[in-house]
Order: structure tokens, then sequence, then C-alpha cells
């Protein structure tokens, strides 16, 4: 067994992606995902079903030309319809008007298919597999094949599975796709299929796979097919895929390139750029990027656990099966109450900051007794930031609170009413402000920022760009204890902080406060 020299990537995210709940692409959209792909270096990028929508036709008009380093762009369809000619078929026409050098066509496998949905023979589907890719290829268009549900097909009837495979390659397929259309095949069941049809079939035929990931196993059984000879994967960023999705290519192509050892992109550096694609594309389709995707994923290569982040201290391969440079993403240090010192130490590194053994001992302490109380830190590391900085002897903080004040009343005429008034201590002077807001972490906020803005005024810049609570134990009903994230952005950065309490407005005061405290000490750092 031998792997290819070489295996094309086959991106379907404009096409297969797009059928995923929750997504939809304006034209522009596919435009600009079109473009990572080329920059990746995906050899091959199927923009849509022309014949299935005004969208996907509109978008081969506007990418017609785009000047594409490295992909062809295909156009994917059906065979024509049962009983008709290819140059009669609407959809095999609207095919030809994209103006693709790549056609992908999709025929049947499966007997069940031809007998209950096409309601046809055996010989009539052979003979429209045929006669459309014969047509195609007369037109010099590159053809690949897409046999659905082949592996369903072939353990139903595996004669009948060759035979519509052979009916392709006589009427000169480039490609044979076989598609685990279902995705509920096992990767031993992909490699004895892909086998036997290697060895049915003459050598120079050219094999892809598509699978989804119904079964969970959708880049197992791609490799899977790889390892038999498949020298084509079609996929899709970040899986997206109907159902449970397709192959993700974002696990694929380093699986490829560098557990395999198999080259799948013309430029081997491009790899670096895998996580800001998948980052971009999800961003793209308006879906948040999944943090738990191997390679990609912001939690990739992500350390929690004490033991672990004191042996990455000292080798960073001891629990991490690759350097995560080499998709363009990085190693992050968590803190929690699983914690050791050297995740302390660790984060203080990442901050820039020299502490002792014995303050990371403390702020550990310190750290692992508030999570007994509520507080996550994993999700807030800027308020760790603050801890250690707060553990140092030469910090003075840039201002400390004195008291607060918040009342909410309803007001004649004018409905629900915040006010919050705010006593600091900041150097020298007493500030003491008061500020009306929709509700009293608004109105806090807002006193906050009035009285501190005269002395700070980069503060105008601080932007809250999210506020979350969380429940922590809510049987207690409305004196349940309660979790409070707040994150904040400037031009540049973008940072978390956590407070909790059984009070919500004390627990968003000490978030407020910490991303206040953050912003400033950053940005006086800076």
């Amino acid at each position: 067994m031998t792997h290819p020299p070489y295996v094309y990537i086959y991106d379907t995210t404009l096409r297969d992606g797009t059928q995923r709940e929750g997504i939809s692409l304006s034209v522009q959209d596919k435009i600009r995902i079109t473009k990572l792909l080329d920059d990746l270096g995906v050899a091959y990028i199927e923009g849509g079903w022309p014949g299935s929508n005004p969208k996907d036709a509109a978008y081969f008009e506007a990418a017609r030309d785009l000047p594409l380093k490295h992909a062809k762009l295909a156009a994917f369809g059906s065979t024509c319809r049962v009983g008709s000619a290819p140059a009669d078929d609407e959809n095999i026409q609207m095919l030809v008007q994209a103006h693709t050098p790549v056609v992908t066509l999709v025929g049947k496998t499966w007997l069940l298919h031809v007998y209950e949905v096409l309601r046809t023979t055996p010989e009539e589907n052979c003979r429209l597999i045929a006669d459309s890719i014969r047509y195609l290829k007369a037109l010099g268009k590159e053809v690949i094949y897409d046999a659905e549900h082949f592996f369903d097909g072939y353990k139903a009837d595996s004669e009948y599975a060759l035979e519509t495979l052979k009916a392709a390659l006589a009427a000169n397929a480039d490609w044979l796709t076989l598609c685990d259309t279902n995705g509920g095949t096992l990767y031993w069941e992909i490699e004895e299929i892909v086998c036997a049809v290697r060895q049915a079939l003459p050598p120079h035929v050219k094999l892809a796979i598509h699978t989804h990931n119904d079964g969970e196993l959708g880049v197992a059984n791609s490799l899977a097919a790889v390892r038999q000879g498949a020298t084509m994967v079609q996929g899709t960023i970040n899986g997206y895929g109907e159902r449970c999705g397709n192959a993700n290519l974002c696990s694929i192509i380093p699986d490829l390139m560098l557990k395999m050892n198999v080259p799948c992109l013309p430029n081997p550096e491009a790899l670096k750029s895998l996580t800001h694609v998948a980052r971009t594309v999800a961003e793209i389709a308006n879906l948040p990027p999944d943090n738990h995707l191997a390679y990609v994923g912001r939690s990739a290569f992500a350390h929690k656990g004490g033991i672990h982040v004191a042996a990455m201290r000292r080798t960073a391969q001891s629990y991490q099966h690759i350097d995560p440079s080499l998709v363009g993403n990085e190693m992050r240090v968590l803190i929690s109450d699983l914690s050791g010192r050297g995740n302390v130490l660790s984060k203080a590194e990442e901050f820039g900051m020299e502490v002792s053994g014995e303050a990371a001992r403390q702020v550990l302490e310190e750290i692992k007794r508030l999570e007994h109380l509520g507080y996550a830190f994993e999700g807030a590391e800027s308020s760790v930031a603050l801890m250690l900085k707060r553990a140092q002897p030469d910090y003075k903080p840039p201002f400390e609170l004195i008291d607060f004040f918040v009342v909410v009343e309803n007001r004649r005429g004018r409905g629900m009413v915040a006010e919050a008034t705010v006593k600091l201590a900041v150097g020298d002077a007493v500030v003491h402000t008061a500020a009306e807001g929709n509700g009293p972490v608004n109105a806090l906020d807002i006193a906050l920022r009035k009285a501190l803005t005269p002395l700070y005024p980069q503060l105008a810049d601080f932007t809250l760009a999210d506020y979350k609570v969380r429940i922590l134990d809510g049987h207690n009903g409305s004196a349940a204890f309660t979790r409070v994230l707040i994150e904040t952005q400037s031009a540049t950065e973008r940072w978390s902080t956590v407070g909790a309490g059984t009070n919500i407005i004390e627990a968003s005061w000490r978030a407020l406060v910490d991303s206040v405290e953050y912003g400033l000490t950053m940005a006086a750092r800076a």
C-alpha cells in the first residue's frame, strides 16, 4: 500500500457547504471565499449548481474573469433527465452557460435510486451517465463524475455500481468520484471498496473521494480512500455541509501534509494560512468559529491541566501533536482551578510580566478560591493579567473605588430609569460623578467613564462589545449566584473580564472595573 505522490483538493464549500442549516452566502460572499481558497492553493473550487437557482448562475458570471492563480472553477449539476438528450436538457445547458473549465456531474449508482427516484431502468441510467459526460467532453470540458451513493450502491449490488463507473469511463470522464452521500460507511469498508474498485478498473483511472460526516468519519474515510489510491479529496472548509456536514478540509489538508507526507497544496508554506482561512470563512458565513476544531480551532492547542503545562514549559511537544504555527495557529495556556503554578507563570510571560514563584503561588491560590465561589477565568484572561499585576509590589492602579450607589425607578412619563453615582480615588484626587443609563450596569459604565475620561482620554476608544450573564445555581431563584463576563474592545485589541456573586450589580461592577483597569494598564504599557 503506497500513498499517491500528490492529492488534489476539491473544495465544495460554495455548493455543498451552503446546504448547512443557517448558511446563506451572497454572490459577493462567494467571490471572497473563492479568492481565499485560491490563495490557499486548492486545485478545484465548486462554485455552485447554476441550474438550481439564479444566485449560483450570477456567481459564475461574476467569477468568470477572476484572475485565479491555482484553482479551476467547477460548475455542478446532474446528468440529463430520463428519456432526454443532453443537448435538450435545461440543466445541462445551464452548466454549459456557466463557462467553467470544469463540470462536475452527479449520477445514480444505487439501484434503489434508479428504481424509486428516477423511476427508470438500470440501462437507461447508464445511458444518462454516458451521454451527459460525452456531450460535455465534446465541448472541451474537464468532467468530474460524482457517483452518488456509491458505497451504499456497491454494498447493495457491486456489479451494477461498477457498471455505472464503467459507463462514465467509456464516455471519457476525467475523474470518477466515489461518494459516501449518506455518510454512514465505516473507514474499513471504504478501504475495502476503494481497493476493489481500483482492481476492477484500468490502472490509469483517476479516483476521487467525497464523504459526509454522519458517522463522524468524514475525515477518516477520506484518508482511508487516499491510502487505497484516491488522488482527489472533496470536502469543505470547517466541514460545513448538510446534516452533520462534509469531510473537513481543515483537518484533511494538514493530515495529508504533516501526517502522511502527501503534498496537496502547490506551495507548502500556504498551510500556515489555514487557520486564517477557516476563521475568515466562518466570519463570512456569519457563523461563530468552532473553537474545538482540530488544527484551526482556538482551543486546538489550549492547555488547562497543570501537569500538562508544567511539562510543556520544558518541551512544547510533550502535549502537542504538531507545532501550531505550521497551520497558523498558536498555543494558549488557560487559567482555572485545574491549573498549576506553571500555568500562571506561562500566562505572566504571555503578558510580558516578571512574576516570582511565590507570587505565582499566591495568585494561583486566589484563582482556585474564586473559582470555587463561581468565577471562571479561562474565558476572562484579562482578569488574570490584573491579578498578576496587582501581585507586583510596585503596581499602582489607575483608580480605586471608594463607593458606588445605584437606583432604578419607574418615573412618570419616562418609564424605567437607572441612575448611578460613583466615588473614585484617582491619584491624590477624589472624583464623584453621577449618570443615568438604560439599566443599572449601563448607568455604572457611563458614570465610571464620566469620572475617568478627563484624566484618561484613551478611555473614549473603549467600547463594550459583549455582556454575558450565567446563572450558576438556578434552584436558588432570584438569590442565585451569578457570573458576569464582559468583553471590551479598542481599535486594536479585545479583552474579557469576569465578576461573580449573588448580587448581579456587584458582579457586573467587578467585571466592568477590571475591563477599564486592564485597558488603561495595557494602554500605558504600549
